[in-house]
C-alpha cells in the first residue's frame, strides 16, 4: 500500500507557533521578532502540491531583525486544518481575513504590510479589495494571473476548475499524490521552479515531510484541478489603490508575465524583475529585500505613531 509512512512534521519556521479558530477552520501561524516603527509584516506561502510556510523562510528570518513578522499556514497546509472539504479562493481569502484580525488584535488597527507568493497573491489581493483599510501595502512575489492566457475580463467568480479531473483525483485516493510527492518528483518540480538544478535542498526535505502528513492531498488536488485559479483576477489587480510591489524572476517554467507591463505605468505599482527563478528570495535575498525596502520607504506612507506591543 502506498503512503504508509507518515513522518513527524517539525515547525517550518522559528519563533512561536499559534493556532486560531476561524471561519476557514483551524489556522496555524508563526510569529517572531519585534519592532515599534515599521509595524508588522504578514507573509503568505504559495499554493502547490508541496506548499508550506518554509517557502517564505528567507524573508521571515531577514525581517525578524527589524519588525514583528507573521507567517500563515493556509488551509490544507502545514499545521492548519487539512482534510476533505472544498478548497476555494473564498476559503483561502477568509483565512487571510482571520489572520488580519489576529494581527490587529495584537497590534491595533493601524494598517500593515503583507506579502504573498505565487497563487496566494490572488487571495491577498481579494482580501485587500474587501478590507483595504487593514493594509498599508501589498507585496506580490511571483504572482499568478499575469500570463498571456489570463483573460482581461472574465465573469465574476469564474475559475479554471476541471471537474472531471478533480473527480479522477478524488477516486485515486492518495495514489496520484504519492507519485507527485516522491522526492524525485519534488526535485523535478523545484528544478522547474528554479530554472536550475541548484535548488534549496532543505526546502526539498521539508516539502517531502509536509506532503506525507494525513490529509495532505486534498488542498493540492483542488490546486492541480484548477479550482483555486480565478479567471477574473485581472479585474482585482486593476482595482487596487494601495501601494503594490510586484516582483518576479525570469528563469524556469514560471516566467510568463506578459501582462505585467500594463501595470508598470500605474502610480501605485512598482514592478521589478530579478535574474532568478520563481523564488527569488531564496537566490537573491539581499537584492529582493533591498528592492522591497526601497519601495516601502519611497512609495508607502509611513505609519503615524508606533504600533502597540504584541501580546
Amino acid at each position: 500500500m502506498l503512503g504508509i509512512n507518515r513522518p513527524d512534521l517539525p515547525p517550518a519556521l522559528s519563533g512561536e507557533r499559534r493556532d486560531i479558530a476561524s471561519k476557514a477552520g483551524r489556522l496555524s501561524y508563526y510569529a517572531v521578532g519585534s519592532g515599534e516603527t515599521a509595524g508588522p509584516l504578514l507573509l503568505i506561502h504559495s499554493i502547490n502540491a508541496a506548499a508550506s510556510a518554509y517557502e517564505v523562510r528567507p524573508l521571515y528570518e531577514h525581517y525578524r531583525r527589524s519588525r514583528r513578522v507573521y507567517a500563515l499556514d493556509l488551509p490544507g497546509y502545514g499545521f492548519s486544518q487539512r482534510g476533505k472539504r472544498e478548497y476555494t479562493s473564498r476559503l483561502m481569502t477568509d483565512a487571510i481575513h482571520a489572520m488580519v484580525s489576529e494581527i490587529r488584535n495584537n497590534h491595533g488597527d493601524a494598517p500593515f504590510d503583507a506579502m504573498a507568493l505565487s497563487l496566494s497573491a490572488e487571495f491577498l489581493v481579494r482580501a485587500a479589495t474587501e478590507n483595504p483599510q487593514a493594509f498599508r501595502s501589498l507585496g506580490l512575489l511571483s504572482p499568478t494571473g499575469f500570463n498571456r492566457s489570463t483573460p482581461d475580463d472574465a465573469p465574476a467568480g469564474s475559475t479554471r476548475a476541471m471537474p472531471k479531473f478533480r473527480k479522477f483525483l478524488s477516486l485515486s485516493g492518495r495514489a496520484v499524490f504519492e507519485l507527485l510527492t516522491s522526492k524525485p518528483s519534488i526535485r523535478h518540480f523545484l528544478n522547474k521552479t528554479w530554472g536550475s538544478k541548484d535548488i534549496d535542498e532543505e526546502l526539498l526535505e521539508y516539502d517531502y515531510l509536509t506532503t506525507h502528513q494525513p490529509g495532505a492531498q486534498y488542498a493540492p488536488y483542488a490546486f492541480v484541478s484548477g479550482y483555486l485559479f480565478s479567471k477574473d483576477i485581472q479585474s482585482f489587480y486593476r482595482s487596487l489603490a494601495l501601494p503594490v510591489w510586484m516582483a518576479h524572476g525570469v528563469r524556469g517554467d514560471f516566467q510568463d508575465y506578459s501582462k505585467a507591463p500594463l501595470f508598470e505605468s500605474r502610480p501605485n505599482w512598482t514592478v521589478t524583475t530579478f535574474p532568478t527563478g520563481a523564488l527569488p528570495h531564496f537566490e537573491a535575498l539581499d537584492a529582493v529585500t533591498r528592492s522591497y525596502d526601497d519601495f516601502l520607504s519611497q512609495r508607502v506612507p509611513q505609519l503615524s505613531g508606533s504600533p502597540s506591543e504584541s501580546r
